[in-house]
């Protein structure tokens, strides 16, 4: 056997990447509910660094970084790899973690004696998400990645039944219902591939791959998988009281992270591992679906009488503009690049609404849309900050879905974009009439709200904007061959 190629420089952060979280989970369970919120601020500093880091080095040398570890070759040995998808999605993954914890701090402080199980339960579920994350962007093969799922599958489940109630635990478990029969489905996709071709290598196997009908059985096995983890229409039933019943911090990682990890793979999927294989009608299909989504979720948005339901239906919607990536990724790379662009804007706009619905719930003591008025006089940050998230959300990011569907005639998808747009413009505008007092007295707060707090969900709906002006579409094409 040859020896393997000396790794490129910045290889080694990868590993290193990977490890981090888990140590930090490790040792927040060993240390207890007393220390658990110290270790998780610590690792996720330090992550944050290693991910620009990653993103850094990607930039600098034009072409994604790959790491065997152990030194051994696929298909033998494990392959982790950052291109310009991945280095964007870690650094994204890294700051929107960062402000869960940041929020999270005055929610899940453990005690200064004795022990306590909400925090050690936020803060390592917390740092089991992000290695997930972590493991999903950075996997070079198909098993690894089958693992990620599985790690995210373990600690998002749990946070959405942080609450205790019977609410929670009913929504914690349809939510595991949905990931147990998208991991089945995804497994034996993974099965069927490894017994036709003998490699899990992405890159391996886009070099094998036929069209037979082993690959086309397991393709179609693996994206319903990833469509029931993702919640795409019409599998999102577990989606909306999942995300609305648990706490605001964990909400915001699960509508603008863990959602984002299956449709990720799936582009990494269809266009990495097994490029070539889909039928135009597949890739029609799938966005129906994501324009079903968009329809079926905002409509049902506009209906919502709480505030963290109408925010959790609207990630129904959002997901759906994702997946119109696939019957438009033919025309050339631009859809790709714009569905990436479009997945990070959203997930700072959804952490930037969930921490905001989550202050306004805590000083108004509701989360009733018809129970508002007055709060725009005594909250005015949090009801900014959820207004930028919307308007950030109404048609804005999508500009390279819509100008690729423009160029290749497929005004059907613009249709379903401008409808979209339009039913989020209303539930926002909707919310913002209610927040107005008849007799200009603002409400009256149960509780004080931080104004950090405020100010930390105000900047994410401006980090929102302010992501089209990065070359963020530049650094997405790196390591992708066009």
């Amino acid at each position: 056997m040859s020896p393997a190629p000396a790794a490129p420089p910045g290889a080694f952060l990868l590993p290193l990447a990977l490890v981090l979280p888990a140590i930090g989970v490790a040792l927040a369970a060993l240390l207890g509910g007393r220390y658990a919120q110290r270790v998780a601020l610590g690792t996720v500093a330090a992550s944050l660094g290693l991910a620009v880091a990653i993103a850094r080095a990607v930039w600098r040398a034009g072409d994604a970084l790959e790491y065997l570890v152990g030194g051994w070759a696929p298909p033998l040995g494990i392959t982790l790899r950052a291109d310009g998808l991945s280095a964007a999605m870690l650094v994204t993954s890294a700051l929107l973690i960062g402000a869960a914890a940041l929020y999270g701090r005055a929610d899940f402080t453990g005690p200064a004696r004795g022990e306590a199980r909400a925090p050690l339960a936020f803060w390592t579920l917390l740092l089991t998400v992000w290695t997930g994350l972590t493991a999903a962007f950075l996997a070079g093969d198909l098993f690894n990645q089958f693992v990620a799922l599985e790690l995210l599958t373990f600690g998002a489940v749990p946070l959405v039944s942080l609450g205790g109630s019977a609410t929670t635990l009913r929504a914690a478990l349809r939510y595991l219902l949905f990931a147990l029969i998208g991991s089945v489905l995804f497994l034996l996709g993974v099965g069927l591939l490894y017994g036709a071709y003998g490699t899990l290598d992405l890159a391996l196997l886009a070099g094998r791959v036929r069209v037979d009908p082993a690959a086309r059985v397991a393709a179609a096995l693996m994206t319903v998988g990833l469509l029931a983890k993702a919640a795409l229409f019409p599998l999102h039933l577990w989606l909306p009281p999942a995300h609305a019943g648990a706490p605001p911090a964990a909400s915001a990682v699960l509508s603008a992270l863990v959602v984002k990890a299956p449709f990720f793979l799936a582009v990494r999927l269809w266009f990495d591992a097994l490029p070539g294989l889909a039928t135009p009608a597949a890739e029609q299909l799938l966005g129906a679906l994501g324009a079903g989504a968009i329809v079926f979720g905002g409509v049902l948005a506009v209906r919502q009488e709480r505030l963290k339901l109408l925010v959790a239906y609207s990630t129904v919607a959002q997901i759906g503009y994702l997946f119109l990536v696939f019957p438009l990724a033919a025309a050339g790379p631009a859809a790709v690049t714009g569905g990436l662009v479009q997945a990070i804007a959203h997930a700072l706009a959804k952490t930037a609404m969930f921490l905001a619905v989550g202050l306004l719930a805590r000083g108004l003591g509701h989360d009733r849309i018809d129970g508002l008025a007055g709060a725009a006089r005594a909250l005015p940050l949090s009801l900014l900050a959820f207004g930028l998230g919307g308007v950030s959300l109404v048609g804005l990011q999508p500009s390279l879905l819509r100008r690729t569907a423009l160029e290749t005639g497929q005004w059907w998808w613009v249709a379903a974009m401008l409808a979209g747009g339009a039913l989020t413009a209303t539930y926002v505008v909707r919310v913002l009439t209610h927040t107005r007092s008849a007799s200009g007295a603002p409400a009256e707060l149960h509780a004080p709200v931080e104004r950090s707090r405020e100010l930390l969900a105000l900047a994410l709906a401006l980090a929102a904007f302010a992501v089209r002006m990065l070359p963020l579409a530049s650094l997405l094409r790196i390591g992708r061959g066009a």
